[in-house]
């Protein structure tokens, strides 16, 4: 485990505050990088748990999907951390492959232009 000590369990979890979803940053245990930021509910966090491959809920299908079924860039779930409000996960994955589904590393490749810079 890369966390603390410090551990939870599931029903310690505020599930309830965004209507069941919980905010979800995936960060490469080697390389520290902020890979994603996507959603989980606790089906798809039982499943990280079972599996040990990152699962998470898709707002946008409005779907339980886990990370690589389609593109075979599965994320490896390392570690699980819990925030101090209980409701934001943190996923430390050993990724080998892509996150994003453009193909990129990392979710976070695009550059908010500023023109007064």
């Amino acid at each position: 485990m890369i966390g603390s000590n410090m551990s939870k369990s599931l029903n310690e979890i505020d599930f309830a505050k965004r209507n069941g979803l919980l905010p979800v940053v995936v960060q490469d245990k080697n390389t520290k990088d902020i890979l994603n930021l996507a959603y989980a509910n606790r089906e798809a966090l039982e499943n990280t748990i079972r599996t040990g491959s990152a699962w998470f809920w898709s707002t946008s299908r409005n779907k339980l999907w886990m990370k690589g079924e389609e593109s075979g860039n599965v994320q490896p779930v390392e570690d699980i951390m819990l925030d101090c409000d209980y409701d934001a996960l943190l996923y430390i994955v050993d990724s080998k492959t892509p996150m994003c589904h453009t193909g990129n590393r990392t979710c976070f490749h695009y550059r908010i232009k500023n023109d007064n810079m």
